[in-house]
């Protein structure tokens, strides 16, 4: 992996991650542009297949300074860009109960082309999400008995 562009933190706490998926992101000149700069939000960001294409809705790339009529809309979908075996995996994944597609992060490969980590995941139960706070908790206390001695 290259240089991290953004991370939606959020999808860890809200989601059990069953697996995960590189794939390319189809974007325009200025939105590469915009997206070198780090103006990327995945936040409340997911993705559907939809007659065989697998397409990320939500996903924030803010208009390029320098870009004036060539910048898009900054909300528009966009197509991933995944391998026919990967689409049919993940059409059986979503046909299941309760499985969803969540970008987890894009950044930039050693080649310098925009990567979109996707997971398969499954949404937590709010008791769920107090059980890892309460986990994380007591890691942190357990941590600074550690340094303390």
């Amino acid at each position: 992996m290259g240089k991290l562009l953004s991370q939606n933190k959020k999808a860890r706490h809200d989601y059990f991650i069953e697996d995960t998926y590189e794939c390319g992101i189809a974007l325009t000149g200025t939105e590469i542009k915009s997206a070198r700069q780090g103006k990327i939000n995945l936040k409340d960001s997911y993705a559907k297949v939809k007659d065989g294409q697998v397409t990320v809705y939500n996903m924030h790339i803010a208009p390029y300074e320098q870009g004036n009529r060539f910048n898009v809309d900054s909300r528009r979908p966009r197509k991933l860009l995944l391998h026919k075996r990967e689409i049919r995996k993940l059409i059986g994944y979503t046909s299941q109960d309760g499985l969803t597609l969540v970008p987890l992060r894009v950044y930039l490969n050693d080649r310098g082309l925009a990567k979109l980590e996707l997971a398969v995941a499954r949404g937590k139960k709010n008791y769920d999400k107090r059980d890892d706070m309460a986990k994380k908790d007591a890691d942190r206390k357990m941590q600074q008995m550690m340094k303390k001695r």
